[in-house]
């Protein structure tokens, strides 16, 4: 089956069959950020924006994306900047595999309005797995965000 759809600005077609996960399409075509973490939709790992809204690509078939607008934080390297220095001026980062998952959550709490505060940010975690650590620099990283 031909699935076409856009991918950070860019267009992409595929030929894949209809049972291709997302998140393997996502990354046959070079966004690394988008990881295979517990392949049930529980870690956030694979966390990527479709038509604006925040999913997991590993619960995504290819032909829900048919004509899709895909965002990675590949492309939102900007928007996600204080983000991602935050992360790391307070070590937030841990093994780096759940990072990208945990940026783009931020990203969408922290662009709809969500409050700083630590059991907001600890909600609106939840469904994005570290299973390096705890999540305390993570929140305390979310919540020192510079506006």
């Amino acid at each position: 089956m031909q699935i076409t759809c856009t991918i950070n600005g860019k267009i992409h077609r595929f030929d894949c069959a209809p049972e291709t996960r997302v998140l393997d399409l996502v990354r046959d075509a070079g966004m690394t950020s988008v990881k295979a973490g517990c392949g049930e939709g529980e870690c956030g790992a694979c966390s990527l924006f479709v038509n604006g809204r925040l999913v997991n690509a590993c619960l995504l078939l290819a032909p829900q994306i048919h004509d899709a607008e895909i965002v990675t934080l590949e492309g939102l390297q900007e928007e996600t900047a204080a983000i991602r220095e935050s992360f790391a001026e307070h070590g937030a980062v841990q093994c780096g595999f759940c990072t990208p998952g945990f940026v783009l959550r931020a990203y969408d709490y922290l662009s709809h309005g969500g409050e700083r505060s630590e059991e907001a940010i600890r909600a609106a975690l939840d469904g994005n797995l570290c299973r390096c650590t705890g999540y305390k620099k993570i929140v305390e990283a979310i919540t020192k965000v510079k506006s």
